[in-house]
């Protein structure tokens, strides 16, 4: 029996576009997770970047359920000592919601240089716009 195993010179890339408006940022950052990493894909190969270019626009309307708005922060170091930095979900939300996205669906790759190239497949916009309509992209229904 032969197994089917993907290399970069065969793998198809298409664009979708993922409207984030009412849908709950962890599950929509799984999904867009699944998509980066080519799991909706027949090809699937676990050590082989299979996966497909997504574009997420109104990340400014995701939702946070629960009171995760109050008592969830983001969290980082700065690098220097006692440089712990951390802001409410509630504040980055508001101000930074492209980020908030983007660092939830970081969250679900690998950790490894397998899933630093998976993220760079990803474009995240606050707004409706977004400057990729030349590569012709789909739009994907989540739920």
């Amino acid at each position: 029996m032969k197994t089917y195993m993907a290399n970069a010179q065969t793998v198809e890339r298409k664009w979708y576009v993922v409207d984030a408006a009412g849908i709950p940022l962890g599950r929509l950052a799984s999904k867009v997770a699944s998509i980066l990493r080519g799991k909706n894909k027949p090809t699937f190969t676990p050590n082989v970047d299979t996966g497909d270019f997504v574009i997420v626009v109104n990340s400014d309307k995701a939702v946070l359920t629960g009171k995760k708005l109050e008592n969830k922060y983001y969290r980082y170091h700065t690098g220097y000592i006692g440089g712990l930095k951390e802001i409410a979900y509630s504040k980055l939300m508001a101000e930074r919601s492209d980020l908030a996205v983007y660092e939830a669906v970081k969250g679900m790759l690998p950790k490894n240089s397998l899933g630093r190239a998976m993220i760079k497949k990803l474009r995240v916009y606050k707004g409706a716009q977004h400057n990729h309509q030349a590569q012709k992209p789909e739009e994907l229904k989540l739920f």
